[in-house]
């Protein structure tokens, strides 16, 4: 770290402290327009277009359309999932505990982003940061910070439009540096980090309170009562958006035997091409170079990734995904672990024990704590694997990526930061959102002296005396 970094980096927080302090005393109807203010700075079609194609164009990851979906979708959201949600003053009372709960900020928030998601992530943190009338400053990936400082463009020109201190949402200044983003993580109140395990460690390791996400590797099982052509078409939608960049893609189908052909033709009718034997052998060579994922082949369309393996066959020209048998897990088998490409590893399981079995050796080789995927009709078997597998989110019958994350149609917080609480070296096992960016006062007064209930010995310990023969 240079003197000139570390003094970038102090009169970055400064400021930001500064704009903290005057963004402290807003009211919640002067926090939600702030927050709907940055919501518009992305959601804006114009400006939405613009971000997803420099993204595409600085990163090389992704596609434009895709990148537009995502920023829209992810972005709305998350504000229908902060409407009316209470962030400022006080949050809860709690009467018959005499407890009322008080939102206070956590400060200046500085949040690393990935390259894969150069826009959404960043606007997803700045939203909930501001949410809890915190400050935040932001350290992209190289790649994307270009795509960051348009989006900071116009998320100041609507501060502007609001009335609030545009040093509220700051940046790194390019080129960023792995020692200034740690001078940033060291002088910060919280860290958020999502991107690669490098990063997240970095954070852990700052001496700053840190929230950090863990590896993806999702694997479906598909058992024998699915209903197939359904679970190939949500398979192909989700390992195809965005070309794969999301962490809650599918990298593994793992199919109840019984099924496995049908699933199979299900998912050739929607665009899975099954690579034969010397083309998966082919294309292992190429994607992977000392055990490690060539970069070349992340984030690119099937058609491309064929063709950088050098696989000719016509019907790859077309393909959505790539499919690849496999047997093994781990390091000699690259392909069960996460691919961030639409690249498919495909299991055959003799029966649903077989298959959770399995999805539990992938997620012990990489992604545990993540999630897991299921398609069944037998709800029984989502909570089996609720109770038995490492994996924070069972996510049943739905396509993955557009799931895990927040959807329309289910329960799941908006976000692009998934917490794999301690299977995957993480603080949290929830969504990413807005609680985590609180802090929580709580005034707690005297009970009433027949609300009090303070239990005596025989009722807390008596059947365990008398079931061990326990005296005093």
């Amino acid at each position: 770290m240079t003197g000139t970094d570390a003094a970038t980096v102090a009169a970055l927080v400064a400021r930001a402290r500064a704009a903290q302090a005057s963004f402290d005393s807003a009211s919640q109807e002067q926090v939600d327009e702030v927050v709907t203010a940055v919501g518009w700075a992305i959601v804006d079609p114009q400006r939405n277009r613009a971000l997803a194609e420099l993204s595409v164009a600085d990163t090389g990851l992704g596609n434009v359309e895709d990148k537009i979906a995502k920023n829209r979708r992810k972005t709305i959201g998350l504000l229908r999932d902060l409407a009316g949600a209470r962030s400022v003053g006080i949050i809860a009372e709690i009467p018959e505990l005499g407890i009322t709960e008080i939102a206070r900020p956590v400060g200046v928030v500085g949040a690393l982003t990935p390259s894969t998601n150069p826009a959404a992530t960043p606007v997803n943190n700045i939203i909930n940061a501001l949410k809890g009338r915190n400050a935040i400053i932001l350290a992209p990936s190289p790649k994307g910070a270009s795509t960051l400082a348009l989006l900071l463009k116009y998320v100041h020109a609507e501060l502007d439009r609001v009335h609030v201190p545009r040093d509220l949402v700051q940046q790194l200044p390019a080129p960023v540096t792995r020692e200034a983003t740690a001078e940033l993580m060291r002088h910060v109140d919280l860290v958020v980090a999502t991107g690669s395990q490098t990063n997240v460690r970095a954070a852990y390791a700052s001496g700053t309170p840190a929230i950090g996400v863990g590896v993806g590797n999702v694997a479906v099982i598909v058992d024998e009562t699915a209903d197939l052509p359904d679970a190939a078409d949500k398979i192909a939608r989700s390992k195809a958006f965005d070309n794969a960049t999301s962490c809650s893609s599918e990298n593994s189908v793992i199919a109840v035997a019984a099924v496995g052909e049908r699933l199979l033709e299900a998912m050739a009718r929607v665009g899975g091409v099954l690579l034969e034997k010397e083309e998966r052998s082919r294309l292992e060579r190429a994607m992977f170079r000392d055990g490690k994922l060539v970069p070349e082949f992340i984030a690119q369309d099937a058609p491309t990734i064929a063709l950088r393996a050098g696989l000719e066959r016509a019907a790859l020209g077309t393909a959505k995904f790539l499919i690849v048998e496999e047997h093994g897990v781990g390091a000699e088998h690259p392909f069960s672990g996460e691919k961030l490409s639409p690249v498919l590893a495909f299991y055959r399981a003799a029966d649903f024990a077989a298959a959770s079995a399995l999805a539990a050796r992938v997620l012990s080789y990489e992604g545990a704590g993540h999630s897991i995927g299921l398609h069944t009709r037998s709800d029984e078997r989502a909570v089996e694997l609720g109770l038995t597998l490492p994996v924070c989110r069972v996510i049943v019958n739905q396509a993955h990526c557009f799931a895990t994350g927040g959807s329309f149609d289910n329960g799941l917080p908006f976000s692009l930061s998934m917490g794999c609480g301690t299977w995957g070296g993480n603080s949290i096992s929830d969504n990413l959102n807005y609680r985590h960016f609180l802090n929580i006062t709580r005034v707690s007064r005297l009970l009433p002296v027949d609300a009090i209930d303070e239990p005596d010995e025989e009722r807390m310990f008596g059947a365990y005396r008398r079931k061990y023969g326990l005296t005093r």
